[in-house]
């Protein structure tokens, strides 16, 4: 299993400290795995050429064919195409993951950072799922479920077998950490 780094302590006279002693979080560490860039090509693809393809067709049966109008269904088509090219990319470069002894955290989004964090102690259960077509890509996702009305931390796009890995850590983890995890 691959060690995880643990976060960095700062003390209150150090910029961005909450007081003496205070955790910080830092920019997690962790990325997807590189192959969550095809996987979720292959997903926008599986939806997107559908769509696309619904458009031309409309336009070549469904109109007496404008030229205008042919020439925006061929652009909705290619812009559905770039799409599906560009989106996994662009979600890639932004989604980031760690674990410490202290918690899980998550960070994604190009202009707004969505940052969830879970406390060790505040962790109830630990999933992992795997699709038909991750499993095509060796890839699988961790769900760390919380009592949190914002819903569960989801870790996307791990090889399936530090996932395996990782939820066992995490198992261990929250066994060893007192609290009640409501």
């Amino acid at each position: 299993m691959r060690v995880l780094p643990e976060t960095e302590t700062r003390t209150e006279n150090e910029p961005g400290t909450a007081g003496h002693g205070a955790t910080m979080l830092r920019p997690p560490r962790e990325w997807a795995d590189p192959r969550a860039v095809a996987w979720w090509t292959t997903q926008w693809l599986l939806f997107l050429l559908p769509v696309a393809a619904a458009g031309l067709a409309a336009f070549w049966f469904l109109t007496e064919r404008p030229l205008w109008l042919g020439v925006a269904a061929g652009a909705f088509a290619v812009g559905c195409v770039v799409l599906a090219l560009v989106a996994p990319r662009a979600s890639y470069r932004v989604r980031r993951w760690e674990v410490t002894g202290e918690a899980v955290y998550t960070r994604e989004g190009w202009l707004t950072h969505t940052w969830r964090v879970a406390p060790m102690s505040r962790i109830q259960t630990v999933d992992t799922a795997r699709g038909p077509v991750q499993r095509l890509f060796g890839l699988a996702d961790v769900t760390v479920t919380t009592a949190s009305a914002a819903g569960a931390i989801k870790i996307e796009a791990l090889d399936h077998e530090l996932a395996a890995d990782l939820a066992a850590r995490l198992t261990a983890l929250t066994q060893t950490t007192p609290g009640d995890a409501t």
